[in-house]
């Protein structure tokens, strides 16, 4: 059949991508390093159909149709029929594109990173190119590239004027490092004011420290937290991690007009890892923010219980009625009572109720796959989807 059905990950940046030296060609001023969350928690789900009947090209998201003629999709969409047309002749017919994201969109989670990895990763089963996608992903979100492979990935700049060495690749795999965990706390799920893009190229154009930061500071950076991962060093992973992202946002506010992406809770849960570190005597956790006000954390297994009952304790679930929201999904979490002594060494306010909608908890995983069983497809025989959003 002419229909692949694909899911692809999340992956959260743990150095920065922020700046294009080239905004066609998305190649970033600065290198890049990654985890890859695992797909069973968050992914985008593409599925794509392509045959000689359809008329024209035509695309859902999350139900809804949308324009094909956004001008990324459109750079995707014609580098694989270029490479399709190295082995087989359905390159020339038009394509319907049917994708979900089973997390909020535009609020700051990396959605188009996952979600044109996916299309990417779909369309290249689909036209059967064994390629690397990643360039042709990059081509669609920058750090979409990251998205194609699992484990912790590194995005190198590269320095070719055409981008042709501007690729990731995996640094090492899922399996690297078991006992990290990755905690997503989800602050606000609504869009933010000022989409990355945009944000991108006024602090390319405003900030001093953003030109300092990718030259002389994410270098070494970049050195640095490759070789905690390498060797399993979480107290310097979590230092590099946490710094890097409170240097990122002050890059931000150093913009002109400056973009702020996190809010009061964003930096509630800043006081409270910090607290909590310090009143454990070690680092346990580390915190990063990429551009919106949902906060990863990054831990150890061992860690998980423990961590999930401090942040519960102080940012307490909205009750409904007599029923509580889902609070904590993905990978279950025994319940564990938190000692009253580290309650109390912990000095920060106790949030009121609702602050944090949910948390999600997850790990490293894999890069995108293909799903084989038809019941996973979201186009029906006729190429329509099979749910719609008014």
């Amino acid at each position: 059949m002419n229909i692949v059905t694909c899911v692809a990950p999340v992956n959260i940046a743990v150095i920065k991508y922020w700046g294009k030296r080239d905004e066609n060609l998305i190649l970033p001023i600065n290198d890049s390093i990654s985890a890859t969350l695992h797909t069973d928690h968050l992914c985008a789900k593409t599925t794509v159909m392509a045959s000689a009947d359809f008329k024209e090209d035509r695309i859902w998201l999350n139900g809804k149709e949308e324009s094909i003629n956004n001008k990324r999709l459109q750079n995707c969409l014609e580098e694989m029929r270029k490479r399709a047309k190295l082995t087989t002749d359905i390159g020339s017919w038009k394509v319907h594109i049917c994708s979900e994201n089973n997390f909020p969109t535009a609020a700051g989670l990396a959605s188009s990173a996952a979600g044109y990895a996916c299309l990417v990763a779909a369309l290249a089963g689909l036209y059967n190119v064994e390629d690397n996608i990643s360039a042709v992903a990059r081509s669609g979100s920058g750090s979409a590239c990251r998205s194609v492979f699992g484990g912790f990935v590194r995005w190198y700049m590269g320095s070719e004027p055409n981008g042709s060495d501007s690729i990731a690749k995996p640094l090492v795999s899922p399996d690297h490092w078991l006992e990290m965990r990755i905690l997503i706390l989800v602050a606000n799920d609504e869009s933010k004011k000022v989409p990355s893009a945009i944000g991108m190229k006024r602090s390319v154009e405003t900030s001093d420290l953003l030109k300092h930061r990718a030259e002389i500071l994410v270098p070494r950076k970049v050195d640095g937290i490759t070789k905690a991962i390498l060797e399993k060093d979480f107290p310097k992973f979590a230092e590099l991690t946490m710094k890097d992202s409170n240097q990122f946002h002050a890059t931000a506010l150093d913009t002109y007009p400056p973009c702020v992406y996190m809010n009061d809770t964003s930096h509630a849960i800043v006081e409270l890892v910090h607290a909590y570190n310090e009143a454990s005597k070690e680092i346990k956790v580390a915190y990063t923010f990429d551009a919106g006000p949902n906060a990863t954390l990054f831990l150890l297994e061992k860690n998980v219980a423990e961590v999930v009952g401090v942040v519960k304790h102080f940012f307490p679930p909205r009750i409904e009625g007599d029923v509580g929201v889902e609070y904590l999904k993905g990978i279950p979490v025994e319940s564990t009572k938190i000692a009253e002594d580290l309650i109390k060494r912990i000095d920060v306010k106790r949030q009121d109720a609702g602050k944090l909608k949910y948390l999600i908890h997850t790990r490293v995983g894999d890069g995108p796959k293909i799903l084989r069983d038809q019941k996973d497809h979201l186009l029906d025989n006729s190429g329509l989807p099979l749910r719609i959003n008014n």
